[in-house]
């Protein structure tokens, strides 16, 4: 128990070092989120959007440039440090958490990319399982950048718009927007193979 309040400790330091950066902040930690154990960039993301509502979608833009070039850093981490790499970074249930990856990755390609990007799923995970993998890398960015983009914006969006009121519920916001295009794609894919066959 006190290890998770170390930890929390120090996320909510780190979240209070990033935000009194401003700009600079939040670029950097949706950077190093892409592929390091830091707070997600949605917390200082919301702050900043209540604070000005003019700046929201500049600054979902902000979160989603920076995030994607972290996005590739994390591909660069898996790419040359594999295995090892990876096993160093999520110490506890690595192996598992990397099958799933993989897993995920042969059955649904690009897409997973792009779920994990947009989803509350851990995407510094699959960054550096993509390089891994070897996965293309172009694609990767693709998935990265219209991912990352798709959850920042609708973070700005709905802020923007509803404000404090809705602040406590964005995550749920997102959990319910993640499901409807998970479905959505699923449908979608079956179709597919139903064509191809």
């Amino acid at each position: 128990m006190r290890g998770y309040a170390g930890m929390k400790e120090i996320f909510v330091q780190m979240t209070q070092y990033f935000k009194d950066m401003g700009i600079l902040g939040l670029a950097l930690n949706s950077f190093i989120e892409s592929f390091f154990l830091v707070p997600p960039p949605d917390i200082i993301l919301s702050i900043m959007d209540l604070a000005q509502p003019e700046k929201a979608l500049y600054y979902a833009f902000i979160c989603t440039i920076a995030s994607a070039v972290g996005g590739a850093v994390g591909y660069a981490i898996g790419y040359w440090g594999g295995r090892p790499a990876f096993n160093w970074l999520f110490r506890k249930g690595g192996k598992e958490k990397f099958d799933a990856v993989e897993r995920l990755y042969g059955k649904y390609g690009t897409a997973a990319v792009f779920f994990s990007a947009f989803t509350p799923v851990p995407y510094k995970v699959f960054t550096i399982a993509s390089g891994i993998l070897n996965m293309n890398f172009w694609k990767f960015m693709i998935a990265s950048f219209f991912g990352r983009g798709l959850r920042f914006f609708i973070v700005s969006f709905v802020l923007m718009f509803f404000g404090e009121a809705v602040k406590q519920y964005i995550e749920l916001v997102i959990i319910a927007l993640t499901i409807i295009v998970i479905v959505f794609y699923i449908i979608v894919y079956k179709k597919r193979k139903s064509f191809v066959k």
